[in-house]
């Protein structure tokens, strides 16, 4: 059976966490990735290439959402069709043959370095310097060939560039998940296969309310009769207007026609009621024994 070919725009360079993500989501399908250095490079990307996926990282267990990202989906014409959630593991890499004693300088992306602070203090010889990118970090040690100096990257990345991995699972939490969205402007392709399979159980919506007492646990009242659940809610206030938010919330369900009227009921108390996307509820990734990875469907 041929595998279906797709193009998938990833934030960060060939080995980083997105593309192992996203190696992870389409595992039925080859795909040639296209790395963009930014999340604004990415939804750019995507508005040039139609026929392009993305994945953008929305939030992360110890340092919470990306907010940013919200409001690039919300202005975009994009809708999720999907989530993946990665257990986020680091790995200290080098070139091959190089010992920890060696390295004095190591560099990567400033929230991969905060999370590997803690195994960093038995080594204080160790500079760590911040740079754009932990996978790209990986890839000038070895496009440069730069003794003495390593990178905090992932296994992919060790494997990709051909380095050596000096220390395994170095991050200082192991609950360290990074939830994923797969975004495309083909949305409506993918729901209604979901729909057919009764696969749909999750939506992202964003919306205003009043500035009033009791305007949101009247949303919240409305959801919970209609046996909707409400797993995320994120606020951000409305550029121009103070004091002032949008409401950014996740649901599950387990009723589509149920969800419809919940929104139908929910539409007059709110204003610019929009959907991010109708989806599967994302599979989530978690570390056993062997080294390989369980997959499990998220509850």
């Amino acid at each position: 059976m041929t595998k279906t070919k797709k193009q998938i725009a990833i934030q960060g360079w060939p080995g980083a966490n997105h593309e192992i993500a996203a190696k992870a989501f389409f595992e039925a399908d080859d795909i040639e990735v296209i790395p963009c250095l930014t999340f604004p490079d990415l939804f750019e990307t995507l508005k040039n290439n139609r026929q392009c996926y993305g994945i953008i990282a929305i939030e992360n267990t110890l340092v919470g959402s990306l907010l940013p990202n919200y409001t690039m989906l919300k202005d975009s014409d994009l809708v999720i069709i999907g989530e993946y959630k990665l257990r986020i593991k680091h790995q200290l890499l080098a070139l091959p043959g190089q010992h920890i004693s060696d390295i004095h300088e190591v560099y990567s992306h400033p929230m991969a370095i905060a999370q590997c602070e803690a195994f960093f203090k038995q080594y204080p010889h160790i500079k760590l310097i911040e740079s754009e990118d932990t996978a790209l970090s990986a890839k000038r040690i070895a496009d440069n060939q730069q003794p003495g100096v390593g990178a905090i990257a992932s296994e992919l990345a060790a494997e990709m560039y051909q380095l050596d991995t000096l220390a395994h699972n170095i991050e200082t939490n192991k609950r360290n998940y990074t939830r994923f969205l797969i975004i495309s402007d083909r949305g409506k392709t993918e729901v209604d296969e979901l729909l057919d399979q009764n696969r749909v159980n999750k939506s992202s919506l964003v919306f205003a309310l009043p500035h009033e007492e009791g305007s949101l646990s009247k949303i919240l009242t409305i959801l919970a009769f209609y046996n909707i659940n409400l797993t995320k809610i994120q606020s951000l206030p409305i550029v121009g207007q103070e004091w002032e938010y949008l409401f950014y919330v996740d649901l599950t369900f387990n009723d589509y026609k149920r969800y419809l009227q919940s929104l139908d009921a929910i539409r007059p108390l709110t204003s610019k009621l929009k959907s991010l996307g109708e989806y599967e509820a994302g599979r989530q990734s978690y570390p056993i024994n062997n080294g390989h990875l369980e997959i499990e469907q998220a509850q």
